[in-house]
């Protein structure tokens, strides 16, 4: 199959009466080789392919050129921005190499709590579940229950419904317990997970852009208005004092508007001096879009023909 055979298509279904549609893909991890662990992680073979369906079909913008060309009716047919949330450092070793080989550029929303050695609460309870032995893990005092790990699936599943619980905990007491389980699974406090200042450098320096996503990765609707703005803040005088340039693009953690983030969230991200910021809604952004609330694509198919009818089927709907 010839890659670029649905831009076509995708030139047609983006074009509106007035402007056109954006596609934003978001990605997280991109892993070296298929991890058991991270069954909807993309590897760096997956994520070729799919950097070069992309790169053959759409026009690729970062995500604040997008925006800028998006809302003053500039934008081209078929254009879409390739995005990745929270700063692990396979976006680096892995990710961005694919990136350039394919001559596209990327955006990166970076947590800076994790810049050089963190590790986020999702991740103490992944690599707790991969370091535990074979047998049943007890994590009732901290309301998350019992769970086998004898197996892979017992470990997915331990994984899937650890995540689900704590995920709304209150924030400290998430971070607290994350890093309890970790600690007690033998997991040192820092970690080779997310890159660091030299390697968020190389990236600008690589032509990609640096977004801010926040500075410890809370669920902003979960806290005050007064911790929500620092948080923001702080994220963005983090990134901005690494870079030694103004950062205008953000990413709401978690990102669902129906229960992570409101009103009052995206107002904050604007009076920080944000151009635009990226949610995890599912959808297309237009021109009639609010560019503080953009919808992205979460591109789970695994072959290029399904990928290409879902991008056409978000495109059609938008």
């Amino acid at each position: 199959m010839k890659s670029g055979i649905y831009k076509p298509l995708f030139r047609m279904l983006s074009i509106k009466q007035r402007g056109t549609k954006l596609l934003v893909f978001i990605f997280h991890r991109i892993v070296a080789r298929h991890d058991p662990l991270l069954p909807a992680e993309p590897d760096a073979a997956q994520f070729d392919w799919m950097v070069r369906f992309v790169s053959r079909n759409f026009n690729v913008l970062s995500f604040g050129r997008a925006l800028a060309l998006l809302q003053t009716n500039r934008l081209p047919a078929a254009s879409a921005c390739i995005t990745f949330d929270d700063g692990y450092q396979d976006n680096f070793s892995v990710a961005a190499p694919i990136l350039r080989r394919h001559g596209v550029v990327g955006t990166f929303f970076i947590a800076t709590k994790f810049v050089g050695g963190g590790r986020m609460w999702n991740d103490d309870i992944i690599e707790a579940v991969r370091a535990c032995p074979n047998g049943i893990v007890d994590w009732s005092e901290f309301g998350l229950g019992t769970h086998d790990l004898t197996a892979l699936h017992g470990r997915l599943v331990a994984i899937g419904e650890v995540l689900d619980k704590l995920k709304y905990f209150p924030h400290r007491q998430r971070e607290t317990i994350a890093r309890e389980i970790a600690r007690r699974a033998g997991l040192p406090d820092k970690s080779a997970l997310m890159m660091n200042a030299a390697e968020l450098k190389a990236l600008r320096d690589a032509g990609m852009e640096l977004g801010s996503h926040t500075h410890s990765h809370p669920i902003l609707s979960k806290l005050s208005e007064r911790d929500a703005e620092r948080e923001v803040a702080q994220g963005k005088a983090e990134l901005e004092a690494i870079l030694g340039e103004p950062v205008t693009s953000f990413a709401y953690p978690n990102g669902n508007t129906q229960r992570d983030l409101g009103p009052r969230d995206a107002e904050i991200v604007k009076r920080l001096g944000f151009l635009g910021a990226a949610t995890t809604d599912w959808g297309v952004a237009s021109d009639r879009t609010d560019p503080f609330l953009i919808p992205r694509f979460t591109p789970w198919d695994r072959s290029p023909r399904r990928f290409a009818m879902r991008c056409a089927m978000l495109l059609a709907k938008g």
